[in-house]
């Protein structure tokens, strides 16, 4: 069930939700097979019989129809994927965050100052501590290798003990024979201490060559807990789906959170390039 919270200006949607409320604040009639949850919307208060809108919900449908920066986030974990990710607007900022196992993801209205702030929260960015040193800071492979490694985390019981999982990665990662040490050991206590990867990538309007289209940023980082941060600098962001093959090559380079929290800074556009992302006259 769609629901909110006046005194923080977010809300609780589900996907067929913003549908229906982007189709009705666009002037149009929800879907027919959305009619169960505009019965929701409406229940809840967030639109009235006539399919007219709640004021409060104007500042976040604004911004979600006519962003000028589109920042998708996937988070990925134990338990699962996970897609969140912000709308930047001329005068508003909506960021959306997903749970594990419920349909609805959270909506809040962001203080444009603290997009990076609210980003690096979304990627649970911690200051960075006296981690566990590990034998190389640099580590490289193929994306066959990798998910072969990753898929344990995926097939394997929850219940079994750290160091059966642990076997059972080292034994994937082996099976084509590729990885020598002391990558193998570095990979197996990569993938063993594995907390989330994560994938950010920005995008807004573009102007170039007399033609319209879309510039891009990305960083792909894994979370490694105690063994620290990696930045997934093979396949770089973002990614064409003709690269990720089996073969492809992959490498991840440590680094410290201060260069994390730099790279997603980087993400963004710039004065002149949110100009011409919005549309204005003066971004030639």
């Amino acid at each position: 069930m769609p629901s909110f919270d006046i005194s923080r200006s977010r809300f609780r949607l589900a996907d067929e939700h913003l549908i229906v409320l982007s189709e009705l604040a666009s002037g149009n009639a929800a879907p027919d097979e959305f009619v169960a949850a505009r019965r929701e919307l409406l229940d809840c208060g967030l639109i009235n019989e006539e399919g007219k809108l709640s004021p409060l919900l104007l500042p976040l449908m604004k911004t979600v129809l006519t962003p000028g920066v589109i920042i998708s986030l996937e988070a990925a974990g134990r338990q699962g994927k996970l897609h969140h990710g912000m709308f930047v607007g001329e005068e508003h900022v909506v960021a959306h965050e997903s749970w594990p196992g419920t349909a609805e993801a959270e909506y809040s209205c962001v203080e444009p100052k603290m997009l990076v702030w609210k980003l690096a929260d979304m990627v649970n960015l911690q200051q960075s501590s006296n981690g566990r040193e590990t034998a190389a800071s640099v580590v490289g492979t193929t994306i066959g290798t990798v998910e072969a490694g990753l898929a344990v985390l995926e097939g394997e019981r929850v219940v079994r003990s750290a160091d059966e999982e642990r076997e059972a990665i080292r034994r994937a990662l082996e099976t084509d024979g590729s990885l020598g040490e002391p990558a193998l050991t570095l990979l197996t206590d990569l993938i063993s201490e594995l907390r989330s990867t994560w994938r950010l990538t920005s995008a807004w309007r573009a102007h170039s060559g007399g033609r319209d289209g879309a510039a891009t940023r990305g960083l792909a980082v894994w979370d490694c807990g105690p063994l620290g941060y990696w930045l997934r600098e093979l396949p770089a962001e973002p990614v064409p789906e003709a690269r990720v093959t089996p073969t492809a090559p992959f490498r991840l380079v440590r680094v410290d959170s201060r260069t994390v929290w730099a790279r997603i800074t980087e993400l963004l556009p710039d004065a002149s390039e949110l100009r011409q992302a919005a549309g204005r006259p003066d971004a030639a």
